[in-house]
Order: structure tokens, then C-alpha cells, then sequence
């Protein structure tokens, strides 16, 4: 009988999650002191919906930079394309659900993000130097 447990990423975000929804969205570990999101995304291809966790760098004016940096792989992350298919998503923040639209940043915006996001996360800083690709950055802005 097969093993219906998720394995690697899919285990461990399942695990964030399960940890966000029991915590009013405060997750411990390495992601103690960043902002947590989940990303309610449909599939660009398969059409099915997945719940992603992901660290945000909220704005203050109902605004969430998200960076789609996927650790530093030589791949955008999923969730990029299907941001780019589907821009219209719902976003868990603590214990708010609400409705955002995803839109890419232009190369201005995306120094500028980027620079205050490497000041509050220096990893990130890290996952840039190992790729030859742009990381995205892209800005969720609240519709409600």
C-alpha cells in the first residue's frame, strides 16, 4: 500500500502550515521572526488550488512583498507561475484571510525591495549570489 504521507517541500510546508493555523499564524524554528504567509494559488497548468507558506515583507499600506526566491534554487518556485497565470489569490496573515492580486515589480521596485528586504533577512542576500536567474520580487496588494 502506498505511503499517502506528503514527502520533502510538500511535508515541510504542510508542517508550517499545521503550525501557522495553530498558532494565529506564528510559526518557531528559522521562520521565528519572519512574516508568514499562506498563499491560497491555482495551479498555472493543473488548476488545482495549494496552499503555500511563504515569508512576506508587509508594506503598511495593505501591500505584502513576497520574493520568489526558492531558496536559492536555479528555478522560480511554483507559486511564481502560478501567480503569474492566476494574480487574483487569498492570502492567510495571522488569523485574517483576505483577497489579494499578485503583480511583478519593475527592476526600480525590485532593487528597492530588495535592498530593505537583504537589511531584515541577510540569507536572502545569499540566495541571489548562488543563481544566474532575477529573483522576482513580487507585490501582493489587498483588494478589501
Amino acid at each position: 500500500m502506498a505511503n499517502s504521507a506528503p514527502s520533502g517541500a510538500n511535508s515541510w510546508n504542510a508542517g508550517v502550515i499545521r503550525e501557522f493555523r495553530a498558532n494565529g499564524g506564528r510559526v518557531g524554528g528559522a521562520l521565528a521572526d519572519a512574516t508568514i504567509i499562506l498563499l491560497h494559488q491555482i495551479g498555472a497548468r493543473s488548476g488545482i488550488e495549494r496552499i503555500t507558506p511563504v515569508g512576506c515583507f508587509p508594506q503598511g499600506d495593505g501591500r505584502f512583498a513576497i520574493i520568489a526566491s526558492n531558496g536559492g534554487s536555479p528555478r522560480h518556485p511554483d507559486w511564481y507561475y502560478n501567480l503569474k497565470a492566476h494574480p487574483r489569490i487569498t492570502i492567510e496573515l495571522g488569523t485574517e484571510t483576505f483577497t489579494v492580486v499578485a503583480e511583478e515589480v519593475d527592476d526600480d521596485a525590485r532593487a528597492e525591495l530588495l535592498s530593505k528586504a537583504i537589511a531584515e533577512r541577510p540569507e536572502i542576500a545569499g540566495f541571489q549570489a548562488r543563481v544566474t536567474r532575477k529573483i522576482p520580487i513580487l507585490m501582493l496588494t489587498r483588494q478589501d
